[in-house]
């Protein structure tokens, strides 16, 4: 790599393929990792590892493509778009001219917190377009959910084929995705009364009434990171939000669900918790919130805004 970063080409080209077979995969990721190979650009492939090993094969023994773990990657959104900034920046820093990722948000993601991972595909339309990142995220037809496959439409604003890409006329600007009211599913726990239901906690009340939810097997760090994250969204309820505020907990051996409710609507910044926000704004504490939870919803209706933050696997029986 021996481009000049100050000439690196500026601005994100976020596109989706969705396929039906391992051939389909193969003729969109083949030609875009080799165009990107031979234009000496870093390239990388972020898929499960069967998928991760089909590209492997079909591109030649001596690609230097280098492959990332969708576990180290994919843990949290927030986590991801953090991750993939300081990969990127210390690629341009090393002289990348562009740069090329080749990608899929893996199916245990979509299938039990795919909420939050929507504001990820409409996010990094804004997050990633200071780097000169060309990039294809994956969808498999056969087994990605139609709610799922309409939020791809909408999330990316050009369409991966053979060998190119084509404008995506269904694509919507991310500040209008993300300020677009979305259902908030209850978790299997949520159909049972919750444990605990607070009026009007302060944050020591909040953190106190988490600390003594018993039967949990859940690590202490956990535990101690929804306290961190509770603490957090209260306070910005008690800030900026509107009362009368309501805090609600449930749990289980394997988890945790504490949701926080205010009749105000919620934060103005459509970025909020995916990107860092200063204090004064209200910010912090949603992205420290969608830093440390296993997953963090957002979700606003007619009686105001409510998060809902979860430590464990909700789903997991």
């Amino acid at each position: 790599m021996t481009a000049d970063p100050k000439a690196a080409r500026r601005g994100y080209d976020h596109a989706a393929v969705r396929y039906r077979s391992d051939a389909d995969l193969l003729a969109v990721a083949v030609p875009f990792l080799e165009s990107g190979l031979a234009a000496g650009e870093p390239t990388l492939v972020s898929l499960e590892p069967e998928r991760a090993e089909l590209v492997r094969r079909a591109l030649s023994p001596a690609a230097k493509t280098q492959y990332l773990s969708t576990d180290d990657f994919y843990a949290r959104p927030a986590a991801a778009i953090r991750s993939y900034r300081d990969l990127m920046a210390g690629l341009v820093a090393d002289g990348a001219g562009g740069i090329r990722i080749f990608g899929e948000i893996p199916r245990a993601a979509i299938d039990t917190s795919w909420d939050w991972w929507a504001r990820y595909e409409a996010a990094v339309n804004h997050a990633y377009d200071e780097f000169p990142l060309r990039s294809v995220c994956a969808y498999d037809t056969r087994t990605t959910p139609r709610h799922v496959l309409d939020d791809v439409a909408r999330t990316h604003p050009f369409v991966a084929i053979p060998g190119g890409q084509r404008r995506n006329a269904g694509y919507i600007d991310p500040p209008a995705f993300l300020a677009d009211p979305r259902p908030m599913t209850p978790h299997p726990i949520q159909h049972s009364a919750p444990l605990v239901e607070l009026a009007d906690p302060d944050p020591p009340t909040a953190r106190h009434a988490v600390l003594g939810i018993a039967g949990t097997d859940l690590p202490a760090g956990e535990i101690d990171d929804l306290v961190l994250a509770v603490s957090e969204i209260v306070d910005n309820a008690v800030r900026y939000g509107r009362p009368p505020i309501t805090m609600r907990i449930w749990a289980d051996a394997g988890h945790v669900v504490v949701t926080v409710h205010d009749t105000g609507e919620g934060p103005a910044d459509p970025f909020a918790g995916l990107l860092p926000a200063a204090r004064h704004i209200g910010g912090r504490g949603l992205w420290i919130a969608h830093q440390v939870c296993s997953q963090v919803t957002l979700h606003r209706d007619e009686t105001g805004f409510t998060a809902r933050l979860t430590a464990g696997n909700p789903w997991r029986r």
